[in-house]
């Protein structure tokens, strides 16, 4: 099933490359999920790299290269950041606080 655009479905069980750095997790306010977040990816300088929309309940997920990221959420009930190093290859989770 497509959503239309490039960017992968999210919320949903990854798999992971041998050589692939992944940027996963959750946008949140008070402790529960936001969904309908725009959530956007800036290198180390902080330009503009990639944006999704988070699922239902709050999933988002970047392909990203090795690196210090910063992942800006972006919701009518606030905004909020966090930065994640990833310098290898694998998952990295991240959370997000909205307020």
């Amino acid at each position: 099933m497509s959503n239309g655009c490039g960017a992968p479905e999210q919320g949903v069980e990854v798999q992971v490359g041998a050589n692939e750095v992944v940027l996963t997790g959750k946008v949140r306010s008070e402790g529960g999920p936001v969904g309908g977040a725009f959530v956007r990816l800036l290198d180390a300088s902080g330009e503009f790299t990639a944006e999704v929309v988070s699922s239902a309940e709050g999933d988002f997920r970047f392909y990203a290269a090795p690196g210090t990221w910063t992942i800006r959420a972006l919701h009518r009930s606030g905004n909020g950041q966090a930065s994640v190093n990833a310098e290898g290859p694998g998952v990295h989770p991240v959370e997000v606080a909205v307020a």
